[in-house]
């Protein structure tokens, strides 16, 4: 029992002092309240730590050189403050798999969690990084040059920090586990950065400005709405994130478990 109250306890103070860094809205919040609490229940501390790994990482990185990403925020859907939406869109596959850890024990799931939260990890990291390069970025289906923001867009730098948010989460699953293979649970998490990147530019949905002719993901902007020019209604980058996740998840099992 006490160690199920200290869980609660950890979880409400990293997600309350998510909100006071404004790294998180106070949906947001509130979202990785419970994603903490589901995590604790089959991975326990650990499942805690690497979870706060991801966090604290990614926190991070979207405050690196923010002054150089205004920019970029006129043409996300979102600025660095996650609502319960972007929450749940990169926790609620590990957060499952925690769940489900907790009711049939397996090391499955281990392997499993470990490749969601890497493959969240290295298109958070990706975006955050590859946002300020030197270079402009490339769309990963033409590679013709694209605007800094653009979904679909890739940079020699964030190809870089996506294969570094993958090992990092790889890394520390090691430390905490030891018998984790770190390079394979990063390739996979790496893939699902790739994954991410490739449905960004093919399917999400992407909208232009009637006011200033910016191509952006806002549905409005200028004080209007926008025009849709590509992709799906529904398939946003919330949608995108959160399919590349269990894309990649799903990936590692049937490469490695059903060979």
């Amino acid at each position: 029992m006490m160690n199920e109250w200290a869980y609660i306890a950890v979880t409400f103070i990293v997600a309350f002092g998510g909100w006071l860094v404004r790294s998180l809205s106070v949906s947001g919040a509130v979202a990785a309240f419970f994603i903490g609490l589901f995590i604790s229940l089959g991975f326990e501390s650990k499942g805690l730590i690497m979870l706060g790994a991801f966090f604290v990482s990614s926190s991070l990185w979207s405050k690196f050189q923010k002054h150089k990403k205004i920019a970029v925020f006129e043409k996300v859907e979102k600025g660095d403050e996650r609502d319960y939406v972007q929450v749940l869109a990169n926790g609620s596959v590990p957060a499952l798999i925690s769940l489900i850890d907790f009711f049939s024990p397996s090391a499955l799931w281990l392997e499993l969690f470990i490749v969601s939260l890497a493959a969240a990890n290295s298109d958070t990291w990706a975006s955050e990084i590859g946002s300020v390069s030197k270079q402009p970025p490339r769309l990963i289906t033409t590679w013709k040059t694209v605007e800094r923001g653009t979904s679909g867009g890739v940079t020699l730098l964030g190809t870089v920090a996506a294969i570094g948010g993958a090992l990092f989460v790889g890394i520390v699953s090691f430390v905490l586990w030891h018998n984790i293979h770190l390079v394979f649970a990063g390739l996979f998490g790496f893939f699902g950065s790739m994954i991410d990147t490739w449905m960004g530019a093919v399917c999400q949905v992407n909208y232009r400005c009637a006011v200033c002719g910016l191509e952006t993901e806002k549905r409005h902007h200028c004080g209007q709405g926008t025009i849709r020019i590509k992709g799906w209604h529904f398939m946003n980058n919330d949608i995108v994130n959160w399919l590349s996740i269990l894309s990649a998840t799903m990936l590692y099992f049937f490469v490695t478990k059903l060979q």
